[in-house]
């Protein structure tokens, strides 16, 4: 699959995809600019978790820039105008559509280089970071007259507390890959090299190792209990633990254990994703 996102950049497309033994790499691909964000940039990138969502045989989705940096921030050529007010419906400071949470394949971040501004906010709204050890990273908007975007406000909160999310969005600081961990920004923390086989190796685990059904249901149930309380969560753990026993996949998960064997799964996102119970209240 590739995209060129639209008519922004027509000699060459803002990402391309790549999809191996059910891992699928997007990778920002505007090295000469260190993957600078674009209009462009977004559309394919909203093309490219779309695709991944519906496509059965993606089972994992990592995403990462052209070395050396993973996302540089907005791209500031226009100067003056790169802020410049958009009026009615033609913007939204929610970067990408959807985002990377609303796919139900989990989405894992390879922060192989710098992450700055929506570089980063486009990171959290992924389900898992690995980071370089020298790269830099800030949520820098402030410090640009606008403020932060791509539901950072949200996701930051969550992922790292409201007071180190106030540090960051507040001043704008950068960061090193060693803070970000211990912010729980990251899980791990490698040598630049390291990031993409890190995660891949992350990846591949999941596309061969966990059910497809199984993972998507328990990825949207950790995003939503956030705004649940907790008898909702043990209801809806219930109701969807109710779609998924019995059926092929949890026998197979059992069998496939005691037998010392790789599983081999039947149920799929597109065909067995359930109604989601909340749906119907």
């Amino acid at each position: 699959m590739s995209s060129n996102g639209g008519s922004e950049l027509t000699e060459r497309p803002p990402l391309k995809v790549d999809l191996d033994d059910g891992v699928a790499v997007i990778t920002l691909d505007r090295p000469d600019q260190r993957n600078a964000f674009t209009g462009a940039m977004g559309i394919a990138l909203g093309e490219a978790y779309r695709y991944c969502d519906a496509e059965d045989a993606v089972r994992a989705v990592v995403l990462t820039g052209t070395p050396p940096a993973f996302c540089a921030g907005a791209d500031m050529s226009s100067g003056g105008d790169t802020f410049a007010r958009r009026e009615g419906m033609t913007f939204s400071a929610s970067g990408v559509d959807p985002p990377a949470w609303k796919v139900r394949k989990p989405v894992l971040a390879a922060i192989n280089g710098h992450a700055i501004g929506i570089g980063l906010t486009l990171a959290l709204q992924c389900d898992l970071r690995v980071v370089a050890e020298d790269a830099k990273l800030g949520i820098v908007q402030v410090r640009r007259g606008v403020m932060p975007d791509a539901y950072s406000h949200w996701t930051l909160s969550r992922i790292a507390g409201l007071a180190n999310a106030a540090d960051l969005l507040l001043t704008g600081r950068t960061f090193g890959g060693a803070e970000a961990m211990r912010l729980g920004l990251a899980s791990r923390c490698v040598p630049a090299e390291q990031v993409l086989p890190e995660v891949l190796e992350i990846a591949r685990d999941i596309a061969a190792n966990t059910a497809p059904v199984s993972v998507a249901v328990s990825k949207r149930l950790l995003w939503e209990a956030m705004e649940m309380d907790r008898e909702t969560v043990g209801r809806l753990e219930t109701e969807l633990h109710q779609h998924l026993m019995g059926r092929s996949d949890a026998i197979e998960g059992v069998a496939s254990f005691l037998d010392h064997r790789a599983p081999k799964w039947n149920l799929r996102v597109g065909e067995d994703y359930p109604r989601w119970p909340e749906d119907d209240r």
